[in-house]
């Protein structure tokens, strides 16, 4: 049951004084988080519900490519990360426990799953192999920054692929890249797939998906006939070279666009299985290094990209997927009144056809509700008032552009009610 009476939406006229990303100003605003302390903030109920939404299809899609999902835990002996050479990132947790031991609070999981699968894996016949988990991550972020785009915990998909050789490993690598293609067009997200450097990670290739948006801390460069990298790779570059303040590739400028990194695919080849003895034996009963590829997603930077990319000047605009309910239905009047009655069978029809409504039955104003709905950012509206009853038609708006929608019928037979939301639910972006 969701009336908004009795919902944690705790919306706010006015930003944090902090903020300078819209995603920040807005996710705060709307009610769906709230901060804690530097980099950490923590999920309201609406939030959670579209942060979901995401973990959602990408869960799909991992299933889609035959990965197998587990769970791994954030608290790991030292020791891995000192054997893979990791333990002096600086911004790495590090603490001990009250014996003494060593231990990290891990920002990614290349160590632990390499750990496992060399007790695991013995023979060419345990492979190829895909494993993910979504899990927390702790990182002491130097700045944290622009709500939960930078932040010092946060929930991460990584999936983590293991094979014989280079040859499986690019199987496996394009098997991800066309899973991660269609988790960004699911998601709604303008995005583009960048070379880019393997960094600490390490490695032999790597890219990253960047959602275009002027809170962007990354810059990407883009060319007519679809090139894309990030500047660091495009700088090294065949052909591109910088022109003043921009770029051009073999003579043709490349337009500058930032933008907010939300996932990332790397070929790890044995950096990992060399360092924790991960290997198989052939069968000619050789041993050899397991290839291995690594394949993160943040569900919370897809939330904040999505923020950003479709907001207005009036508030979010969620793609359906991502939205937190798909109808707003707000009703005007008192409680007792017909119009009043009316919004609650409507509420009613709603709940028992399965669509996933908000119901905002407060006792407030016309020009509170509207503007709570707006700044929410649910892709469709329904307003129940004394001009529906008068009329017989439950007022749409649509919220992707503020658009009227067509009128559905009050009071008539759920089912025909039930498909015209349908329908209308069907038809937006």
């Amino acid at each position: 049951m969701t009336r908004l009476s009795d919902y944690l939406l705790p919306t706010e006229k006015q930003p944090p004084a902090d903020a300078e990303a819209i995603s920040h100003k807005l996710m705060v605003r709307a009610g769906l988080i709230r901060q804690m302390g530097a980099g950490m903030w923590s999920w309201l109920p609406a939030g959670w519900r579209v942060h979901q939404r995401v973990v959602a299809i990408v869960r799909e899609e991992m299933d889609a490519i035959g990965a197998q999902e587990l769970l791994m835990p954030v608290l790991q002996p030292a020791e891995l990360w000192r054997k893979t050479g990791r333990l002096e990132i600086e911004e790495l947790f590090k603490l001990n426990d009250r014996k003494g031991s060593e231990l990290v609070l891990a920002l990614t999981h290349e160590e632990a799953v390499t750990f496992h699968i060399a007790q695991i894996v013995r023979s060419y016949r345990d492979l190829p192999l895909i494993v993910y988990h979504f899990q927390v991550k702790e990182r002491d972020e130097a700045r944290p920054r622009a709500g939960v785009l930078r932040t010092r915990e946060f929930i991460m998909k990584d999936s983590y692929t293991f094979d014989r050789d280079r040859a499986g490993l690019d199987e496996r690598y394009e098997l991800h890249v066309d899973a991660y293609d269609r988790i960004m067009q699911r998601t709604g997200l303008r995005f583009y797939r960048v070379e880019s450097d393997v960094g600490v990670m390490g490695g032999v290739g790597a890219h990253e998906y960047m959602a275009p948006c002027a809170a962007g801390e990354d810059d990407i460069v883009l060319g007519n006939d679809g090139y894309a990298a990030n500047v660091e790779v495009a700088q090294s570059a065949p052909g591109v070279e910088k022109v003043g303040e921009g770029y051009t590739r073999d003579g043709e400028p490349l337009t500058l666009e930032p933008a907010i990194e939300i996932g990332n695919i790397f070929k790890l080849g044995t950096r990992y299985s060399e360092a924790l003895g991960a290997n198989y034996l052939d069968e000619q009963g050789k041993e050899n290094p397991i290839w291995m590829g690594s394949y993160g997603i943040g569900p919370a930077r897809i939330v904040a990209a999505a923020v950003e990319q479709f907001a207005d000047e009036h508030g979010i605009s969620w793609p359906r997927s991502l939205a937190p309910f798909a109808v707003h239905l707000v009703a005007l009047g008192k409680p007792g009144t017909p119009e009043r009655d009316a919004a609650d069978a409507l509420y009613e029809d709603l709940l028992q056809g399965g669509v996933e409504v908000l119901y905002d039955d407060r006792d407030a104003g016309p020009g509170e509700k509207f503007a709570d709905a707006e700044l929410l950012g649910c892709p469709l509206r329904l307003t129940v008032g004394r001009r529906s009853l008068e009329s017989g038609e439950i007022e749409v708006q649509l919220r992707r552009g503020r658009k009227d929608g067509p009128a559905l019928p009050l009071g008539g037979e759920p089912a025909a009610l039930l498909r015209a939301v349908d329908e209308l639910w069907q038809s937006l972006p």
